[in-house]
């Protein structure tokens, strides 16, 4: 599906003539057409999508709400913008600051007639709020990670490595209609679960905690989901620690709703988990955006005082880490509306034991 609508609604009232898209997410956003080369240039009446060769037929056939120029030797890609933008009377441009490095930014302004003026936000705040059918995408990943996640739970044991479980998945990932993973899976078991971003090793998987976070890329579209096993029988302080995690990502779901602050959110959970004695071991956000990146805006973290709109999509993952001995996560990812919030994940969070 493309936006383009969406965002040629957005410029009328930006204060420039047109924004320039040139990240690929940005330009699958715009276009629903992916690719690594290309520029998607949309004004309030018009929008055109520039790529090479490699491209061109694809775009061509496939999107229909923009006019799609080649570019090559003859015409690179700055002398048909210059073009483009003398015959539109576009004289200011909004581009991506977020994305754009100042190296490339200084190359663009260079090469073009139009004046660039930092946009990022104008297209970040659409993609914050999905459609029923941005939903439907996103439901779909998050289907086809649960259903690999449950195929790989018969391999866990001594006799698999972290690594090879973490290769067990990304393969299910393929084999159940992924396109990809949405990031590199953390499988981190016995004291290594302590490490929130922990890459998986070499180590056969150990008794105690288990924790796996991981997702996958469908149609452009990503999901993001974490669960903690036990291998082998938790004892009472493991028991305690894994119920202090699920009554703070409870907590921290109950307060989702659309305007509330993504920092009462997570003060929330932050809470639930310090009137269980944890509080220090908690050290990163509740959570953050799910879309077309694994990580976008908006963020319901300390930092961030923002409100959350309603059709945000939300990760919703406390932990708790106490190095060198284990950790907990517990992630699932939710739908904001007027008054409160759907939980896409459908696995259950009571702890398996293995």
């Amino acid at each position: 599906m493309t936006h383009l609508r969406t965002i040629q609604a957005a410029v009328k009232t930006s204060g420039t003539d047109a924004v320039l898209l040139t990240s690929s997410t940005a330009r699958f956003y715009a276009t629903g057409f992916p690719s690594t080369a290309g520029v998607c240039l949309v004004a309030a009446e018009k929008a055109w999508f520039l790529t090479d060769s490699r491209y061109f037929e694809a775009a061509k056939a496939q999107i229909k709400d923009a006019a799609v120029l080649a570019v090559g030797r003859e015409a690179p890609y700055a002398k048909q913008l210059n073009e483009i933008c003398a015959e539109n009377a576009i004289r200011s441009l909004g581009f991506e600051d977020a994305s754009m490095t100042v190296s490339e930014h200084a190359e663009w302004q260079k090469k073009l007639d139009a004046v660039l003026i930092a946009s990022s936000r104008l297209v970040d705040d659409l993609r914050a709020v999905k459609s029923r059918e941005d939903l439907a995408f996103l439901i779909a990943a998050q289907r086809i990670a649960e259903k690999s996640f449950e195929e790989i739970l018969p391999l866990v044991g001594a006799d698999i490595t972290e690594k090879e479980l973490a290769a067990e998945l990304v393969c299910r990932f393929l084999k159940n209609g992924a396109d990809d993973k949405s990031f590199d899976p953390i499988v981190v078991s016995g004291p290594r679960s302590s490490l929130p971003h922990g890459a998986p090793s070499d180590a056969k998987i150990q008794k105690g905690f288990l924790t796996l976070d991981f997702g996958v890329k469908k149609d452009g579209w990503c999901s993001d989901t974490t669960r903690t096993l036990c291998v082998g029988q938790p004892d009472a302080n493991m028991q305690k620690i894994y119920q202090a995690v699920l009554n703070a990502q409870e907590a921290g779901i109950a307060a989702v709703r659309a305007g509330a602050r993504g920092c009462d959110i997570d003060a929330a959970a932050r809470r639930a988990l310090e009137k269980s004695g944890f509080g220090t071991y908690f050290t990163h956000g509740f959570g953050h955006g799910v879309g077309l990146d694994v990580h976008e805006s908006p963020s319901a973290a300390p930092s961030f005082d923002g409100v959350i709109p309603a059709g945000a999509v939300l990760s919703a993952e406390p932990g708790v880490y106490i190095p060198g001995r284990y950790g907990v996560r517990i992630e699932d990812v939710v739908y904001v509306t007027q008054d409160g919030c759907e939980n896409l994940t459908s696995l259950p969070k009571t702890l398996l034991v293995v």
